[in-house]
């Protein structure tokens, strides 16, 4: 009777030994997998925020985007990305609030193959406004 409690005793701890042993395993995969798709995301992120990003090659398409008066940054980055104009609207808004850029409304022609600084030389300049308006809009 006593060797069979033993016998079971052991059988347990190997057994526990073998599934914590498991579990480890699984958790570190798991960390690792983790780090590696969050560090890609990071870095994609980062590159689209510094890195000259643009949605196609050139020649690109030609798209007239309407900014109006009292739009959010996020508004405009929202409708650029609908556009298909940029590739990501929160780091387009990211680095516009980075580089303090005040987004001017109006008509616009921008192509999808510019990079975000050449939209924003576009957007942030009234006197490329497609449509000049006698009013001129407020600088905030």
């Amino acid at each position: 009777m006593a060797s069979s409690s033993t016998s079971l005793k052991v059988t347990l701890k190997i057994s526990s030994f073998i599934l914590r042993m498991l579990l480890n395993i699984i958790f570190i995969i798991l960390v690792v997998i983790f780090v590696y798709y969050g560090s890609q995301k990071a870095f994609n992120f980062t590159y689209q925020l510094y890195g000259p990003v643009r949605m196609e090659e050139p020649p690109g398409r030609d798209i007239p985007i309407r900014i109006n008066k009292g739009e959010s940054t996020m508004d405009v980055a929202s409708k650029l990305e609908i556009n298909r104009v940029i590739v990501n609207k929160y780091s387009f808004y990211f680095k516009a609030k980075l580089q303090d850029k005040v987004i001017m409304p109006g008509t616009y022609k921008v192509n999808s193959s510019m990079t975000y600084d050449e939209i924003f030389d576009v957007i942030t300049d009234y006197s490329k406004s497609l449509i000049q308006n006698e009013d001129i809009p407020n600088e905030e």
